[in-house]
């Protein structure tokens, strides 16, 4: 990348300094489901001049220009292990595209002279940049549902935060929001009711951005929010050294005793999070995209069905290329959504299992993307009656939530997407048994082919083997025991078959050993007995978290295996950037 000196542009000074660090600039548009990535190849400091040079190989790179102007989102992560995540989002940049190559393409673009935006309504935006921090809460339903955000930009008119990707299945455009609390280092803060206006994903770490309109502000409300606005827009300049008169912080933005210990312990969490394997990276991609193009679904009237497929590829691809160390990756959905979690493993082992029977299989991809789809249901149920599918839910609450296959099947008719039969009978009946005791039609063992018997003895042990609903999860076992003594619900040849692959000690398994040695299962033997496993805590000191593999011949050092347990139990988690 050239830089050309004299930092004379804001817009491009903050550019410079993200790119200091991992990043990733990605283009947006609104019609369009998928974001380009680009890199930057030419940055001048003094006129704002960048360069984005953009591999393609699609027809309709157009789309991504509105009115000879162009959006992007640049996503660095700081710090000494590279887990903070810093933003910083520019729309309707005017930019020129030249095709350089049959896929590629340079975009040059002029940035804005300056970090604040003029918005339509007269209202000057102030970007949270370098650093500039504020939490935000909002109050989705009243009493019911609060969801923690950031803050990335402000003005008198509303603003811009962002939030996890697995949130945002319970807000959708033109939504009221009963309370919007913003929350700013030195300990002051503002309220608001406001209106959603847009939501996008941003970036690719799982969030989303959501605008926001201040909606029935009093006078005092509006007194307050332009010192506020006014208090930011003195420290981004600052920030950027825009104005030489300014020579410290403002005092909104000097962290009080709170916010320190707040911004330490997260800082210590995230240092936690075990660095994700390319493997495991993939399988969670996996999971974001499947909640961006719920996201479309949802606000855009639109049905991404090359995201959706794109995921169903990449599952196949990621077996393929490593069948074990997939399943092991598995296990880091745990903490995903419930519904995307199981959506995945469910649509992982169903892709393995299907392989092994037969690599040819013409009917694997609509399979796959069938049982990905199936569960999509659940969000979009999500409602004033069910704010929210992470709640023990009420006798009603679950009558609702068994509409999900309803619900997602008229979704899809209304976005008029069609659906192959193989995947249509997947999204329709994976929740069929053989014994007529499964919804939503009450199906019976002659009405039900193999791919269905297969499917509901993964998705049977996948409940089981996870907390639901209040009930904590069962050991494989455990688990294998129940489906058996389900009566004639579930085929009984498929469960043995499903028994001799995964075994006993499943990969991704959290196994506990005599020594105090809890360590997940990367590998087993023809037994089905561990022969290689990942130690990450050690319960004589449980407050250090360790990370060591080790092989069949160093496993007695840890001890006798004793029993699979609940990582939640044992405080072991993953740590969102």
């Amino acid at each position: 990348m050239t830089l050309t000196a004299l930092y004379e542009n804001p817009s491009a000074n903050v550019i410079r300094s993200l790119l200091q660090h991992t990043n990733e600039l990605s283009i947006y548009a609104k019609e369009v489901p998928y974001a380009l990535k680009a890199d930057v190849a030419e940055l001048d400091l003094t006129t704002g001049r960048m360069v984005l040079e953009i591999e393609y190989a699609g027809s309709d790179i157009e789309r991504y220009l509105v009115d000879g102007n162009v959006s992007f989102d640049l996503e660095a992560l700081k710090g000494t292990h590279a887990v903070e995540r810093e933003t910083y989002s520019l729309s309707n940049v005017p930019a020129k595209l030249i095709k350089t190559d049959s896929t590629l393409y340079r975009l040059e673009c002029q940035l804005p002279e300056s970090v604040f935006v003029q918005e339509n309504r007269g209202a000057v935006r102030i970007p949270f940049i370098l650093g500039m921090q504020a939490r935000v809460n909002l109050e989705v339903y009243l009493h019911e549902l609060n969801v923690p955000g950031r803050l990335r930009n402000l003005s008198v008119g509303g603003c811009m935060i962002d939030i996890d990707l697995a949130e945002s299945i319970a807000i959708n455009v033109d939504q009221e929001i009963p309370g919007v609390t913003l929350e700013f280092p030195n300990g002051e803060s503002f309220f608001a009711e406001g209106k959603v206006r847009h939501i996008r994903s941003i970036g690719s770490h799982g969030y989303a951005a959501l605008g926001i309109q201040f909606i029935n502000l009093t006078t005092s409300q509006t007194e307050a929010l332009f010192q506020f606005v006014n208090e930011s827009e003195r420290e981004a300049a600052f920030r950027t050294g825009s104005n030489d008169k300014l020579s410290r912080h403002s005092p909104l933005f000097i962290a009080d005793a709170k916010e320190k210990k707040m911004l330490q312990r997260e800082v210590q969490e995230r240092e936690k999070r075990a660095r994700q394997s390319p493997m495991e990276r993939g399988v969670v991609d996996v999971a974001h995209q499947l909640q961006v193009g719920l996201m479309h679904m949802r606000n855009n009237s639109l049905f991404p069905s090359e995201i959706f497929y794109d995921c169903v590829d990449t599952l196949r691809y990621l077996v393929e290329q490593d069948r074990k160390a997939f399943l092991y990756a598995l296990a880091f959905l745990r903490d995903e959504p419930d519904w995307v979690r199981h959506a995945v493993q469910v649509a992982g082992q169903l892709t393995d299992l299907l392989l092994l029977r037969d690599p040819h299989d013409p009917q694997v991809r609509e399979a796959v993307l069938g049982a990905l789809l199936h569960t999509m249901g659940k969000p979009l149920l999500i409602s004033a009656e069910l704010p929210s599918l992470k709640v023990t839910m009420n006798p009603e609450q679950k009558a609702i939530l068994r509409g999900h296959v309803t619900k997602l099947c008229s979704k899809l008719d209304e976005l008029g997407w069609k659906a192959s039969p193989t995947c249509r009978v997947v999204i329709e009946q994976a929740n069929e048994r053989l014994d007529g005791s499964g919804y939503p039609a009450g199906k019976r063992e002659e009405q039900l082919s193999a791919l269905l018997r297969l499917i509901a003895v993964i998705k049977a042990i996948n409940k089981l083997m996870h907390s639901r609903n209040g009930l904590p999860p069962r050991a494989p076992l455990d688990a294998y025991r129940r489906v058996h003594e389900a009566g004639s619900a579930y085929d009984k040849t498929v469960l043995v078959e499903y028994i001799q692959v995964y075994g006993l000690y499943p990969i991704g398994s959290l196994t506990k050993y005599s020594g105090g040695f809890l360590a997940w299962v990367m590998d087993i033997d023809n037994k089905g007995m561990p022969n290689q496993v990942h130690i990450v805590k050690n319960l004589r000191f449980p407050d250090t978290n360790i990370s060591s593999v080790i092989g069949q011949d160093d496993l007695p050092q840890i001890g006798k295996l004793q029993e699979i347990v609940n990582p939640s139990d044992y405080g072991v988690n993953i740590v969102k950037i």
